[in-house]
């Protein structure tokens, strides 16, 4: 019997549909007080789903694999799991449809409100380029919304040679192929590429090489004309920086959901520009988020059971 320990506020239904994979695993509901591990906590639990809390090794010595609740694993990057053996699987795409939403929402909102300089007309999408730092499941769900609006796909990615993606992602949904782009771009061309776009969008983890990405040199390569939308997290983004880029016309306008802390400070110099848009975390977030990222885990424990490779591995190399 496979002991299945879960900690995350989730509904007896879903539970229940943990369960319903197998008779041959036992599921165990826990919720931890103020986020903390009782001092005499205990399992013999094979397979966590965490939220980001994970045990010691001596408090649960027969962990195998621990499922984030997140896609984002940088919590489990601080944690004594990393320099562990322990299978680590994030809940990438479980929120792409989402976050793609909220990406063209702000681009329809530019596209809008804030006029082609020479015509004084609205800015039509039709043939405009956009590009994708990042081409992950939620940068090929944004590329596939892009192509229904006719707009030309750019995109950046660290490993050119693996143009197919075979992570989680809702059925019909992102760019499983990778074919979906004008032209792929190696993550050192990065800077050339979006010098040809009127969209940016920002869409890679926060890891040594990704922080600090956009700075003042990126910035100044985007045509005055273009967007910002960032949906990463962390410190990607040299928000100093983008200040400089707004204030002085080297980009035409941001949209910004994600930040150096976790909320942007209401003094930001950013909060008072009208040519931005800020919403704190929001892109992510999604009534369907719990019942999704169940089905990704369904998914995995069955592919557990039967040695099948688990959907969304992470690579401690690359940090996600």
């Amino acid at each position: 019997m496979t002991h299945i320990f879960v900690n995350a506020p989730f509904s007896d239904h879903l539970i229940e549909k943990i369960q319903g994979v197998s008779r041959e695993i036992t599921v165990e509901p826990y919720r931890l007080v103020d986020g903390e591990w009782p001092e005499d906590f205990t399992t013999e639990a094979e397979i966590i789903y965490t939220n980001s809390m994970v045990p010691s090794a001596e408090k649960s010595p027969n962990l195998r694999w621990v499922q984030s609740h997140w896609a984002s694993i940088r919590d489990l990057r601080q944690r004594p799991i990393w320099e562990l053996d322990t299978i680590l699987t994030s809940a990438s795409g479980v929120n792409a449809t989402n976050i793609a939403q909220y990406v063209f929402t702000k681009i329809l909102l530019f596209a809008s409100q804030m006029n082609n300089q020479k015509s004084g007309l609205p800015i039509e999408l039709l043939s405009k380029k956009i590009g994708i730092v990042g081409y992950g499941s939620v940068g090929r769900e944004i590329a596939r919304v892009a192509k229904t609006f006719g707009m030309d796909v750019l995109a950046s990615k660290r490993n050119l040679r693996k143009t197919a993606e075979n992570g989680f992602r809702l059925e019909g949904t992102g760019d499983p192929e990778g074919v979906l782009p004008l032209r792929l771009y190696p993550g050192e061309a990065t800077r050339s590429m979006i010098s040809e776009c009127d969209f940016v969008v920002l869409s890679v983890p926060l890891t040594s090489k990704t922080e600090d990405l956009f700075n003042e040199n990126m910035l100044k390569a985007m045509k005055p004309t273009s967007y910002l939308i960032n949906i990463s997290r962390g410190r990607v983004l040299n928000e100093p920086d983008l200040v400089q880029a707004l204030s002085k016309g080297w980009i035409a306008g941001a949209a910004l959901d994600g930040f150096s802390q976790e909320v942007l400070g209401k003094d930001s110099a950013l909060r008072q520009m009208d040519n931005v848009v800020i919403t704190d975390n929001a892109a992510g977030q999604t009534a369907a988020y719990n019942e999704r990222v169940v089905d990704l885990f369904c998914e995995n424990v069955r592919r557990y059971l039967v040695g099948e490779p688990l959907l969304n591995l992470v690579n401690r190399e690359h940090g996600y």
